[in-house]
């Protein structure tokens, strides 16, 4: 398609429509009809250079003229709580369900690497020594990991973890264009767990060590898996986006990372307070264990039946329906 031609047969139409957006509230009757058709054919218009010849000042232009467009013809929707309740029941378990081989992938990489280490450390006393003096580690298995969870009162160290696991989680998602950085950040945690893991076991804690980290870490893992799983499948979109051009597949992905951030902030601090308040409680370690076992099920169950739902009706697990429509053509 030339461009340059079809931008001259209908660049009167879009500047039209520009000004009657502009003077919107002060439209007659006859006016505001044609508001409402440029507006369509407007967003037709747009649908076929995305399709034929996607020039991204183009694409721009004629994306900002068309959203303001539809907020002059349908008013601007105001959050509700039904947008909430649809984004938890249906995008947001939409795109995990959809990265599920992605996050699903990474988490079981990151295990095997943190279980070897753990057992190359736990049966090397030479390995031990390089890494840390003996009073370095005995520090560490008798006061460090224990006390981690009780450094500061319950409410505040619950948004401390929180906040601190969104940052990793949005470091996997913003950097997953690029591949290199996510995985170098799963690396560095699973060194670090699996590290931790083999002291505590040379040294017969071993209980212990799960006993603190599977109460909230099956979890705030979990997260982090899901988190560099969509950053993964996000950077693989430039490199093989199938079908689709480049552009059209990462901003299909990159809706999908957004309402997972928006996601991941809720379930983190879901994690963040079962790592306050449960972890470090007297309870038995089993029940600690059992409490994080039961939210981590009921999450995994929450992403298999409503988001399985959710894809077979067609959710891609970016935006919703009703906000999606400018992207789709519509009768001039």
């Amino acid at each position: 398609m030339d461009v340059d031609a079809y931008v001259t047969a209908h660049r009167a139409e879009w500047d039209r429509l520009g000004a009657l957006v502009s003077r919107r509230r002060r439209l007659s009757g006859d006016e505001a009809d044609e508001l409402v058709s440029l507006y369509q054919r407007t967003a037709t218009h747009l649908s076929v250079i995305r399709s034929s010849s996607p020039d991204p000042t183009l694409v721009a232009r004629l994306s900002t003229l068309v959203a303001r467009a539809r907020s002059s013809v349908a008013g601007s929707p105001a959050p509700s709580w039904r947008d909430v309740a649809r984004f938890f029941t249906v995008a947001y378990p939409a795109a995990l369900y959809r990265s599920m081989r992605w996050w699903g992938s990474a988490g079981v990489a990151f295990c095997l690497v943190s279980l070897a280490l753990a057992a190359w450390v736990a049966t090397h006393p030479s390995v031990q020594g390089k890494l840390a003096t003996p009073e370095e580690i005995r520090q560490l298995v008798d006061h460090d990991v224990v006390d981690y969870y009780s450094s500061a009162p319950a409410g505040s160290f619950a948004l401390q973890v929180a906040t601190n696991n969104a940052f990793v989680t949005a470091l996997c998602l913003v950097t997953g264009v690029l591949i290199v950085p996510v995985v170098f950040l799963l690396w560095q945690n699973a060194m670090n767990v699996g590290v931790i893991g083999g002291f505590m076991a040379a040294n017969d804690k071993t209980g212990l060590f799960f006993g603190l980290i599977l109460p909230h870490g099956l979890l705030e893992l979990t997260c982090v898996f899901i988190a560099a799983g969509a950053g993964l499948r996000l950077g693989w979109s430039w490199v093989d986006p199938g079908p689709r051009t480049r552009s059209e597949a990462m901003a299909r992905e990159g809706l999908a990372v957004v309402a997972l951030a928006l996601g991941l902030a809720a379930t983190l601090l879901v994690s963040g307070v079962i790592e306050a308040f449960v972890t470090p409680s007297p309870l038995p370690t089993w029940a600690r264990i059992g409490i994080g076992l039961v939210v981590w099920l009921a999450f995994l169950g929450y992403i298999v039946v409503l988001g399985g739902r959710a894809v077979r009706a067609g959710e891609t697990g970016g935006l919703a329906s009703d906000q999606d429509s400018d992207r789709r053509p519509v009768a001039g």
